[in-house]
């Protein structure tokens, strides 16, 4: 069976896995474990940087906007580049970094729980692979790369019906790295304001007038609705471990 027909059969539904309240709770402390602490975040957000960026970059192509590149850095820093003559389509672009994490994490996690895990895992492949035709450092191609090479290893290696709770555990992990990225956004405008001008909400007061705090409120509110979202399957297991 070549790679590419195993990555089409894993677009397929499976068996929804079966989580206990226990294993739930373990899922839970997995997830905090690769976001809170300093050591594990250092590499976990990483992929987190990956994905704000792709939101900056999914948005730029929907708009109309010409996307010429992707950098992804060490530091958790990265630039999504656009060109565009419309001020309303660079705002959008703009806009969809800091909540998408927090829209992947919601749709990772209600996959997981409805049997869509290993579908999520082979699309983010897909999306991987194709934003690697727009990175433009070598730091941006090794990050997407190990993430390629650790969700391909999930779909060759191991059963799909376990693939489905490392889905809920890598949603988790990037609602949680949403919420961490957004008091770190928050900081900057509060106390680190040497800083402003790598803040999308700065930038985004730049282009539109509307103050920053505005913006920051907005990606609170996808994050919170995102967070709501998930949430919904995980309270059904935690009332009958009750």
């Amino acid at each position: 069976m070549d790679l590419w027909q195993t990555l089409v059969e894993s677009l397929r539904r499976t068996e929804v896995p079966a989580i206990t309240f226990q294993e739930l709770l373990l899922v839970l402390l997995v997830a905090t474990a690769l976001s809170i602490p300093r050591r594990s975040w250092r590499y976990f957000g990483l992929l987190a940087t990956a994905v704000h960026e792709l939101g900056h970059a999914l948005a730029a192509v929907t708009s109309g906007q010409r996307l010429s590149g992707i950098r992804l850095r060490l530091d958790h820093s990265g630039t999504t580049t656009t060109y565009s003559r419309s001020r309303a389509a660079a705002a959008w672009s703009c806009f969809w970094g800091y909540p998408v994490p927090a829209v992947v994490g919601a749709g990772f996690v209600t996959a997981g729980f409805s049997g869509w895990g290993p579908a999520a895992i082979a699309a983010s492949i897909l999306v991987l692979v194709a934003s690697m035709l727009f990175l433009r450092n070598l730091a941006g191609f090794l990050v997407t790369a190990v993430a390629i090479a650790c969700a391909l290893a999930l779909i060759l290696l191991v059963p799909h019906a376990f693939v489905g709770h490392v889905a809920v555990v890598l949603g988790l992990a990037m609602l949680v790295a949403a919420v961490r990225d957004l008091f770190k956004l928050a900081n900057v405008h509060l106390r680190r304001r040497d800083r402003l001008a790598t803040s999308d909400a700065y930038l985004l007061y730049r282009a539109t007038a509307v103050p920053s705090g505005v913006w920051i409120f907005l990606f609170a509110v996808l994050v919170a609705g995102s967070w709501v979202a998930a949430w919904q399957p995980i309270s059904l297991i935690l009332g009958r471990g009750a």
